[in-house]
């Protein structure tokens, strides 16, 4: 098979950043098929991107001979379900994370991919950018001696308008939503470790209809973790100056850092207000070529039955954690995690 024929279900804000980047960036993928609801968004995609098969349903699509995997940029309440009708479908499937806002669910899917005859990833994207890449082989290689200590963020640009707020409550939660990513990163980047406890706080700073669905727009995590390494997080929804995800990790023989300063490039602004640089608006202009590697790998591994860098046992102890730390920030008290 010289090229991996792909249906792509899902063509929200983001899913249409996945078909540009199937459709245009990704050699070996063809991006074969679309699924869409939504009349505009099905439209787009023929006559944005030229795709000639258009279906209404994920169902139809599924049953489209003329495709080899899926791609899944659907609403997370769908991702297990999704997961387990593509696999049951004779499909590879990579799907948008998280895995599911449910724990039953993510243990049910991954369960049903370890016995399929196909393949299943869970995309976490951090995971491909150059810069932590860098920084997880600086670490493996042993640069900062054993790590110990992970304080990751994920911060997003406020909007005054609250379009966030229609979102919010099938999110999950801020921590499931944005801090997941961090979860996942701070266990690869500390090896893997195992959860035994976790907490969580946060606060309405900005968003007061987040009260009743009992969310916050800042929130902030501890994690412990077994043999004595540990993790801190910060989510937000309200920042000034935009888009600011970084982290570090720190260990018994130095510290590494990633992204510490939330650029937009390189260039800094020298003027009687001081020294400064601008901030890209959102994760997507940050991660964008992440996005990328992260297809082209999905994409790749399955052509060359090689393996895929996250397994989806990795997706199910990021989702448990993060569920974990939302039923600590509501109840107010720590959760121990067996």
């Amino acid at each position: 098979m010289s090229k991996l024929r792909i249906g792509l279900a899902g063509l929200g804000r983001l899913g249409q950043r996945y078909a540009e980047n199937l459709a245009r960036a990704v050699p070996r993928a063809e991006l074969a098929a679309v699924c869409s609801p939504v009349d505009a968004e099905r439209a787009w995609a023929r006559d944005t991107l030229g795709v000639a098969t258009v279906h209404e349903t994920y169902e139809q699509m599924l049953a489209d001979p003329g495709i080899d995997a899926v791609v899944l940029v659907t609403p997370t309440s769908l991702h297990a379900a999704q997961i387990e009708q593509a696999l049951d479908a004779g499909k590879h499937v990579f799907c948008e994370k998280p895995l599911s806002l449910e724990l039953d669910d993510c243990r049910r899917a991954a369960a049903h991919a370890a016995k399929a005859t196909k393949r299943a990833m869970v995309g976490f994207v951090r995971r491909f950018d150059e810069s932590y890449r860098h920084a997880f082989m600086h670490i493996e290689g042993g640069g900062i001696g054993r790590p110990f200590l992970v304080y990751s963020q994920t911060t997003d640009l406020a909007d005054p308008s609250g379009a966030f707020l229609k979102f919010a409550p099938t999110s999950g939660g801020i921590f499931l939503d944005c801090s997941v990513h961090d979860v996942d990163l701070a266990r690869w980047l500390l090896g893997r470790p195992k959860a035994k406890k976790v907490y969580a706080t946060g606060t309405v700073a900005m968003y007061p209809p987040l009260e009743a669905i009992k969310d916050v727009d800042n929130g902030i995590a501890i994690v412990e973790f077994e043999g004595g390494q540990m993790a801190m997080f910060y989510a937000s929804r309200t920042q000034a100056h935009g888009h600011d995800t970084h982290t570090d990790v720190t260990g018994t023989g130095g510290k590494v850092s990633i992204g510490r300063n939330p650029r937009a490039d390189r260039v800094e602004i020298s003027d009687a207000a001081g020294v400064r640089n601008t901030v890209l608006p959102s994760f997507y202009e940050r991660f964008a070529p992440a996005f990328v590697t992260q297809a082209r790998h999905f994409v790749d591994a399955v052509l060359d039955d090689t393996p895929f860098d996250l397994t989806m046992d990795d997706a199910v102890e990021a989702t448990r954690i993060a569920i974990a730390l939302r039923e600590s920030q509501q109840s107010g008290q720590p959760v121990l995690l067996d």
